[in-house]
C-alpha cells in the first residue's frame, strides 16, 4: 500500500471525510502525508512561516500563544480528530499564530497548504467541505480560547472582612 492509499484510508474514518466521495478523499490524500512525532516534539512556533495543516489521529498535541505579562499559554490541547495549524489555509495570514507541541507520541495527517489552497481554488466542491470544517473547528477554538481567557482575566470574588 502506498503513502497516499494509506493516507486515505485515515481520512475515511474522520467524520468530516465520510460524506465527501472517495474521490474527492484521494485528492486530499494526494497533498497529506502521515508523520509520527514523539512527546515534546515541536512541530511549529508562534510567528514560524506556515506550510501545514495537520488532523491529529492519535496522542496529543498542545497549543500555546505568547500573551503579555502572562508569558507562554497553553490554550487548546487538540485529541483525535482535531485539527490543528488552520491559519495556514488563510489568504491573509503568513505567519504562525501559535505553536504547536506533541504532548503524548502520535501520528498526524499534516496537509501541504499551498496544495490545499489550490485544491479548493480548482474544486469547489472540495473547497466548500473543506471550509465549512475548517469553520466549525474555528468556531470551537474561539470558543475554547474565549472560555479561558475569561477565566485568566476573571477577578476573584471579593471577600467580606467578618464583624
Amino acid at each position: 500500500m502506498n503513502q497516499t492509499d494509506e493516507v486515505a484510508l485515515e481520512l475515511q474514518q474522520i467524520p468530516w471525510f465520510q460524506s465527501l466521495d472517495p474521490g474527492d478523499v484521494r485528492k486530499f490524500a494526494e497533498i497529506s502525508s502521515l508523520r509520527t512525532f514523539k512527546a515534546g516534539e515541536v512541530f511549529f512556533r508562534e510567528g514560524d512561516k506556515q506550510d501545514f495543516n495537520y488532523i491529529v489521529l492519535s496522542g496529543r498535541v498542545a497549543l500555546d500563544m505568547f500573551v503579555p505579562h502572562h508569558g507562554k499559554v497553553r490554550f487548546y490541547t487538540c485529541e483525535p480528530g482535531d485539527s490543528f495549524g488552520w491559519s495556514s489555509v488563510t489568504p491573509v495570514v503568513h505567519t504562525r499564530t501559535a505553536g504547536a507541541v506533541g504532548v503524548l507520541d502520535g501520528r498526524v495527517i499534516a496537509t501541504d497548504t499551498v496544495k490545499l489552497q489550490a485544491l479548493c481554488d480548482q474544486d469547489h466542491d472540495i473547497g466548500y467541505h473543506f471550509m465549512r470544517w475548517m469553520t466549525n473547528v474555528i468556531a470551537s477554538r474561539l470558543m475554547n480560547t474565549r472560555l479561558q481567557l475569561l477565566d485568566m482575566f476573571a477577578e476573584p470574588p471579593e471577600t467580606k472582612a467578618d464583624d
